[in-house]
Parts: structure tokens; C-alpha cells; sequence
């Protein structure tokens, strides 16, 4: 699978295994996470990379009714993130975002309690909505080097970040931004079978629909199209359906 760290067995589908972007694509059964009839196909193809990625993160730093979360990115994995947050009770979701369709679309959904526009005044600004403490947690979606800083910046002491956003750099000064506030930060990258079963039973006892993201649906021969509208970021999830999902 996609951590396989050995470049004779890794084996992820749509990657070194081709097929993503076809009619059909053979898989093994160990690999195979059974669909509750509570989700649609469009709910389960964003278990995988998209909230099956955000719950592994969000487990690694631990989100309760203890906590204020940031969001810094609202794409589809940050508005996962604002999704996952909630029902796992965060008392308070901000979130940062450059794009005013994505802004807005987290409102919309009722994803985070506060939307900011990305500048040079958010650390400030997430510290006036908190108290003047910061988050106790930040979730960084954008692998943006600005806004990581401001996820570590705007978290308060002994607090927690998690980098999901891949690419990109950050950079910061380690005493006064992590060192002594005691902060932790943890990298998290896709996530396991178990942990998406996991998740599956989770999205239906909670009555959590990853298709309620979905912005935009295309079918496989406009997939041109589909890229072109994520890469513009005006949008919210993307899906590729078929016939039954178009809809």
C-alpha cells in the first residue's frame, strides 16, 4: 500500500497500480473494506484519501470538547477535517482560507464556527477568538509555508499541530514556537485498512456523509474537466461518477 516504504512491494491503486481513472480495476481482497448500505459509493470513494487521511491525523493529536481547533486550508481535506472535528466534538473549528468559494462553502456546511481570509494578521486573530491562548489543536491542509507557520504560531502551550498537506516547506524560529511552549508536531500521511473500517463505522453511527462535499460530479470522459476545476480551486470535492451517481 501507499507506506510501504519497499520499492518491490509498493503496490497503491491508481499509482504503481494503474487504474485509477478506469471502468474497472481489480483489487485484492485483503484490501477491501466492505460499504455499509447507509453510504452511497460517492461517500466511499473519500474514506480512502480524503477522510480516512484526516482521521488518522486527528487521532494522532486527539480532538475532544476540551479543545479549539484550527484549520489552516479548506480544500476538500480541510473541510473533511471541519466534518471530522465536529462529530468528534470540538468545542470551537476556525478556519483559514485563501479561495471565497471554499470560505464559504465551509459556512455554508457549518463546518467551522469562524472563517478567516488568509494574511498577516491571522495568528492574531485566532488568539482574540481563543481567549488570547491560541487552539489547543491545528490541523495544517495547505502545505502552504505562511499558513503552517500560522498553525504552529496560533497554537497555545503544550498544544498539538498535524501536517496533512503534502509538498511545500515551512519555516520557524524552534525556541519560542515549539520548544517553550512545549508544543508537538506530528507529520500523518494516508492511513491504514483497519483504521478505515474503523471510520466506516464511524460515518454511519454517526450519520456523517463524505458526499455531502461534493460541489461538482463529472463523468469519466470529463475528467479533463474535473482536474481543471480542482486545480482552480473554486470548488469543493470533485468526483469522477458513474451513471448511478451522476446525479
Amino acid at each position: 500500500m501507499i507506506s510501504c516504504s519497499s520499492p518491490q512491494y509498493r503496490r497503491a491503486y491508481g499509482w504503481q497500480r494503474d487504474g485509477g481513472m478506469a471502468d474497472y480495476l481489480i483489487a485484492e481482497e485483503k484490501d477491501l473494506v466492505a460499504l455499509p448500505d447507509e453510504l452511497s459509493y460517492a461517500d466511499g470513494a473519500q474514506v480512502a484519501c480524503g477522510f480516512g487521511t484526516v482521521y488518522e491525523g486527528l487521532q494522532k493529536i486527539g480532538i475532544s470538547g476540551n479543545d479549539a481547533v484550527l484549520i489552516t486550508g479548506l480544500g476538500p481535506v480541510g473541510l473533511a477535517t471541519g466534518a471530522l472535528c465536529r462529530k468528534l466534538g470540538a468545542e470551537r473549528i476556525i478556519g483559514i482560507d485563501v479561495v471565497p468559494e471554499r470560505m464559504q462553502l465551509a459556512k455554508d456546511l457549518g463546518l467551522c464556527d469562524d472563517v478567516l481570509a488568509s494574511s498577516p494578521d491571522n495568528v492574531a486573530q485566532v488568539k482574540d477568538l481563543t481567549g488570547g491562548r491560541g487552539v489547543e489543536r491545528a490541523v495544517d491542509c495547505s502545505a502552504n509555508a505562511a499558513a503552517r507557520a500560522v498553525a504552529i504560531r496560533a497554537t497555545r502551550k503544550w498544544g498539538k499541530i498535524v501536517f496533512l498537506g503534502e509538498g511545500g516547506t515551512v519555516e520557524f524560529n524552534p525556541s519560542p514556537d515549539i520548544i517553550h511552549d512545549q508544543k508537538t508536531i506530528y507529520g500523518s500521511w494516508v492511513t491504514s485498512i483497519w483504521l478505515m473500517e474503523e471510520l466506516v463505522e464511524r460515518l454511519v453511527r454517526w450519520g456523517l456523509h463524505p458526499a455531502e462535499l461534493i460541489t461538482h460530479r463529472f463523468a469519466l470522459d470529463q475528467v479533463g474537466q474535473a482536474y481543471a476545476l480542482m486545480a482552480s480551486g473554486k470548488c469543493g470535492k470533485v468526483a469522477v461518477c458513474f451513471d448511478e451517481e451522476l446525479g
